[in-house]
């Protein structure tokens, strides 16, 4: 079912709390399934678009979900709410020590979801074979550019080649596709859109772009300086043949295509994605929750208001309570982000401090 994006979409008229259903269902139809937590709001790059060169005022340690609270939440979600993915974000999620705990815990948890994690790569080299082990099954690496002093520019470090290390890392122990997530800023990187497909290719990973968000902890986005999904297809187009892919797109939020004469590691036929989030909105179909590495439930990447589970979990509430509380916060879930109307104001968080 797809729901318009900003009007015209009709809440269900039942109760205005939630519904009697299990799941994380809200007044438009759609359940939430995909579960991103974020274990951090730190990071060890300071990308341009996301942060200042000083870094953030960083969430204090006791404000922070403990590792055990973290398994313990996500827990609820996959036995009791119907999650069937859980992805790792956050920050940095690498730099959490307990990561690879935590991943084991929801391995081990009845059903088992599938486990993924969002990483701008650095230490995942020596990382990718452990995390591996304990239940990590697929990764998402953050690359904007292959020129050594544009990363160091963009991400005010020079750490591609640990980037890189990470990607290859990750490949060899066998969490394949290894994804590549690029955000193209215009005059910046917006140029390297063809080259970095024909990386992804030739290294056997799975590109996906994505187009830069109103997140930044500056908030001087402009949706004018933004590369849309269609000037990023029109520049693959110049170098590449592209058709589009006959696969059932469900809750994904990339569109993908096929690039006609390529394969991957497997031999199957190569795809690029794109993630209009701004232009080509998959709001309608949205299956996301999300938790912040400071126990707040967000309805959507964009959402003004949060839900405090942290503070009923530490208070003693039980799993049941704590399951309630997040329907009730996806129940209010928005039909969609709104950022084409003229009211939409931009979350207070950025980025790093939300969680991809």
């Amino acid at each position: 079912m797809t729901i318009p994006v900003r009007s015209g979409a009709a809440p269900d008229p039942v109760a205005p709390h939630r519904p009697d259903a299990t799941g994380l269902v809200d007044r438009y139809g759609r359940a939430a399934t995909d579960l991103r937590v974020s274990l951090t709001d730190r990071c060890n790059l300071r990308c341009t678009y996301c942060m200042p060169a000083e870094g953030l005022p960083w969430l204090p340690g006791t404000q922070v979900l403990t590792d055990d609270e973290i398994i313990r939440l996500v827990g609820v979600a996959v036995r009791l709410l119907g999650v069937t993915e859980v992805r790792f974000t956050g920050g940095e999620p690498l730099i959490r020590p307990g990561l690879p705990a935590i991943i084991a815990a929801t391995a081990a948890l009845t059903p088992r979801p599938v486990i993924s994690l969002t990483s701008n790569g650095i230490n995942l080299d020596r990382l990718a074979a452990p995390l591996r082990a304990a239940g990590l099954d697929r990764v998402n690496v953050s690359l904007d550019t292959l020129d050594p002093a544009r990363f160091t520019e963009l991400t005010r470090r020079p750490r591609l080649d640990a980037v890189l290390a990470g990607l290859a890392g990750a490949a060899a122990a066998g969490m394949t596709p290894v994804k590549i997530n690029t955000v193209l800023m215009r005059g910046v990187n917006d140029d390297e859109a063809a080259a970095l497909l024909r990386f992804a290719l030739a290294e056997g990973y799975e590109l996906r772009f994505i187009e830069q968000m109103p997140l930044d902890a500056q908030h001087g986005w402009d949706r004018a300086e933004m590369v849309t999904a269609e000037e990023i297809l029109a520049s693959l187009r110049s170098e590449f043949r592209l058709t589009a892919d006959p696969a059932e797109r469900g809750g994904a939020p990339a569109e993908t295509w096929l690039v006609d004469g390529f394969t991957d590691r497997a031999g199957r036929p190569a795809r690029v994605g794109v993630i209009g989030s701004v232009t080509r909105p998959f709001c309608g179909d949205c299956d996301r929750t999300r938790l912040t590495a400071d126990g707040q439930v967000r309805a959507c990447l964009f959402a003004t208001e949060e839900s405090d589970l942290r503070g009923a979990l530490r208070a003693g509430a039980d799993d049941e309570e704590l399951a309630r509380r997040w329907r009730i916060a996806m129940w209010g879930k928005r039909a969609g982000h709104g950022i084409d109307d003229p009211s939409f104001l931009q979350p207070a968080r950025p980025m790093s401090a939300i969680g991809g």
